[in-house]
């Protein structure tokens, strides 16, 4: 791919970007690293108190992506086989058989609506689908739709009624986004949209086959060797026994982030440049995905939680701590 391509790639993807923005008010900087994401291949965590207008998001990227699109409403009484499907009894001439019935996870694009009202047995039914994209039912293994992603809502954990995600859960996110509530300007325009019924029609702008092919472009972006070191940097240096750790790294965190993280920001860095029309990774790429491929990577200790020190402070201080150590 020559760098021209890449502009063409930037021009439908920013296109793509400005569609979504039709059915949902503000939240630029969110349907931004979404798209990231998905182009990335990979699942997103969102966190925000409800009546934010995720779950609208969710369905208008779909619908503009021409993805099929399912959504499981999260609760405690859920059970794996509501979210996988089941084999169900038939019959078949003079015998009973079984025939597996597919679940809501089969679908391009999954919805998995506030995932941690529901209990961890039951969260922990989406790994399989989230990181190898099967499913299992018996003894027999199902492919899901390609492409597939799992776009998860949750309520802050401080709220009544919701359980902790398991970490191997929250590692197969990809990212974590924290969706803001929005300013003046912008409750406005939701109040015109939804009271108003003033809602514009939403075109398709990406198909399933060039997704696909934009997916396989976004791994084929070269980066730099120092680029690539700064990003590992980043991850080592979440551990508090790793030398590249800061002070306040080693004072404040449990456990660092895991190798995934350092796929998850050399990735979404990719998909930015290309975003961006370029068809090399830079630094400022590595950190503007830091964040959210980081924040929920990693465990605080007690001392943090004790001294209201937060995850996103942390990540500024490492990546403060290693700007000056970048390579020229």
């Amino acid at each position: 791919m020559q760098e021209e391509d890449a502009i063409h790639y930037q021009e439908k993807i920013s296109r793509l970007e400005a569609e979504i923005s039709k059915g949902i008010v503000g939240q630029k900087q969110v349907i931004h690293q979404i798209v990231l994401a998905i182009l990335a291949d990979g699942n997103v965590l969102l966190e925000g108190v409800p009546g934010l207008g995720k779950t609208q998001l969710v369905k208008t990227i779909a619908k503009v992506m021409d993805l099929s699109f399912s959504r499981i409403q999260f609760t405690p009484d859920l059970m794996p086989a509501d979210i996988t499907g089941t084999n169900l009894i038939i019959k078949e001439g003079d015998r009973n058989c079984f025939q597996f019935e597919p679940g809501p996870v089969f679908a391009n694009i999954v919805l998995a609506d506030e995932i941690n009202r529901a209990t961890p047995k039951t969260q922990s039914a989406l790994l399989e689908a989230m990181q190898e994209k099967t499913v299992t039912v018996g003894r027999v293994t199902y492919e899901l739709p390609k492409p597939y992603t799992v776009l998860a809502t949750q309520n802050p954990i401080e709220n009544e009624g919701t359980y902790p995600l398991p970490e191997a859960q929250l590692d197969r996110f990809l990212f974590k986004l924290l969706v803001s509530f929005p300013d003046l300007e912008e409750l406005k325009q939701i109040m015109h949209l939804t009271v108003g019924g003033q809602q514009e029609a939403l075109e398709t702008v990406l198909t399933q086959e060039e997704l696909l092919e934009i997916r396989q472009v976004v791994r084929d972006i070269p980066v730099a060797t120092a680029v690539e070191e700064y990003a590992l940097k980043l991850v080592l240096g979440t551990h508090p026994d790793a030398s590249e750790a800061p002070e306040r790294i080693k004072k404040y965190v449990m456990e660092g982030a895991s190798p995934r993280a350092a796929q998850a920001i050399l990735l979404t860095a990719k998909a930015r440049a290309l975003l961006d029309g370029r068809y090399n990774v830079s630094f400022d790429d590595i950190d503007d995905v830091a964040p959210p491929a980081l924040r929920h990577r990693i465990a605080l200790n007690f001392d943090a939680l004790s001294e209201n020190v937060s995850v996103e402070d942390l990540i500024r201080t490492l990546q403060e701590e290693l700007d000056g150590r970048k390579a020229i």
